[in-house]
């Protein structure tokens, strides 16, 4: 059964809305590690849209649990990831005009950027993942250049319906195969919801899940503390 990791990044969408303290991002952390979520995730973005950099330190400080920082492959964010050192890294694309992660890290196209940071995160004790699509060229690379796991990207499987998910699905089973035999450590993330889940959990060896948006927009209804615990339920199914 795989872990839950829980993006907190749209709670402080909320709280950017009008620049002020409320929700706070690490309340919100806390309030998903008493709900049974194994990791907090957050993308520290250079446009600074949510996650601030005091959020880093204040998180690191609060939670118990795993902390996995997610950020673009620049030195800015290499910087203040060694700086703040949290347990996990994941290495992500980012474009300023997009409104979410499109895609994943083109690691063969960037092996030397993606190699050094790699490098260097990890001379700091930070175990790294790279976040990337379900192509096996990637998942070579990433073996290649050290990553200790691969985070596939889920976006594409969470945004088709009937056949079409189907064969998204299958394509990041046979990509997890691929990923195992490289003797990587398994993630996947984008796009999973209440819906799609269950049958990304039942990857064999998916070690963790890492899902953000549709928590904290069922928490809305439901209280975050349930709509973790409720994820937590599928992941587990």
């Amino acid at each position: 059964m795989p872990f839950l990791g829980v993006n907190i990044d749209h709670v402080a969408t909320v709280r950017q809305a009008r620049r002020g303290n409320e929700p706070d991002p690490v309340a919100a952390a806390k309030v998903a590690e008493r709900a049974g979520a194994d990791q907090i995730t957050v993308h520290l973005r250079e446009d600074r849209r949510h996650i601030q950099d005091r959020d880093m330190d204040s998180l690191k400080d609060a939670v118990q649990i795993s902390l996995n920082l997610e950020c673009a492959c620049v030195d800015e964010m290499l910087k203040i990831a060694v700086a703040t050192c949290p347990p996990r890294v994941c290495l992500v694309p980012e474009k300023r005009e997009e409104i979410t992660t499109e895609g994943g890290l083109d690691v063969v196209g960037n092996r030397e950027r993606v190699g050094e940071a790699a490098k260097r995160l990890q001379d700091a004790g930070i175990v790294v993942s790279l976040f990337i699509a379900p192509d096996e060229a990637q998942i070579s690379m990433s073996k290649e250049l050290g990553a200790e796991a691969v985070e596939l990207h889920t976006g594409t499987y969470a945004n088709v319906v009937g056949d079409e998910q189907q064969s998204e699905l299958s394509m990041l089973r046979n990509a997890s195969q691929i990923v195992l035999a490289h003797e990587l450590r398994l993630h996947a993330g984008h796009g999973l919801n209440y819906t799609n889940v269950v049958p990304v959990a039942k990857i064999p060896d998916m070690e963790e899940l890492n899902i953000g948006h549709s928590i904290v927009s069922r928490a809305i209804f439901s209280g975050l503390e349930e709509a973790v615990r409720e994820m937590k339920l599928l992941c587990q199914t």
